[in-house]
């Protein structure tokens, strides 16, 4: 094809996906600070609505050694902020959304430059990371306690997405120096 130089295209590429490692650290450091805050907070039951002595230990209603004003076991436990679930939500549509703007990219810049698709191992490895990002997103939207497969699900796809990332960012960076 006799297009014109495709240099602009190549600098929205690299800009997204840096964006899209530095998205995917933060979805994994605000991912871990759900899980952390989920596995020392226990859930509400009747213990942790129960008032508290001095040492921490749950006493019944009215005891003398209850401590005065204690909500339970719970306040002894790590919240999470309230803004902390919703911003892990809202970086993963981000990433899904960088993540599909890099294939579109690489897919005008191919064949604009190529004519066809399919010249290096970078086109496995990248619809390798769509479906992973695709399918993270899509259990992620499932995780409920009814679902318990759901959270194992998505933890599992971001741990095998990291590799991808990996693939993807170094196969990317042969194929870039193609173009320069």
């Amino acid at each position: 094809m006799d297009l014109p130089s495709f240099i602009w295209l190549w600098r929205i590429a690299a800009w997204s996906m840096g964006l899209s490692l530095t998205t995917y650290c933060l979805l994994a450091a605000s991912g871990g600070f759900l899980y952390y805050a989920r596995s020392h907070n226990p859930a509400p039951t009747q213990a942790t609505t129960q008032p508290i002595t001095q040492s921490g230990e749950a006493v019944a209603q009215g005891s003398p050694n209850a401590l005065p004003n204690t909500p339970g076991l719970a306040s002894a436990a790590l919240n999470r902020p309230a803004w902390l679930r919703p911003t892990h939500y809202i970086l993963g549509g981000i990433l899904v959304l960088l993540v599909l703007l890099l294939l579109g990219i690489g897919v005008v810049g191919t064949l604009g430059e190529y004519g066809g698709l399919g010249h290096s191992v970078h086109l496995p490895a990248g619809l390798t990371v769509v479906a992973l990002t695709l399918a993270s997103a899509w259990c992620a939207s499932r995780i409920s306690p009814q679902r318990p497969w759901a959270r194992k699900a998505h933890l599992t796809i971001n741990g095998i997405l990291l590799v991808a990332f990996i693939t993807v960012t170094a196969t990317g960076w042969s194929v870039v120096q193609k173009y320069l």
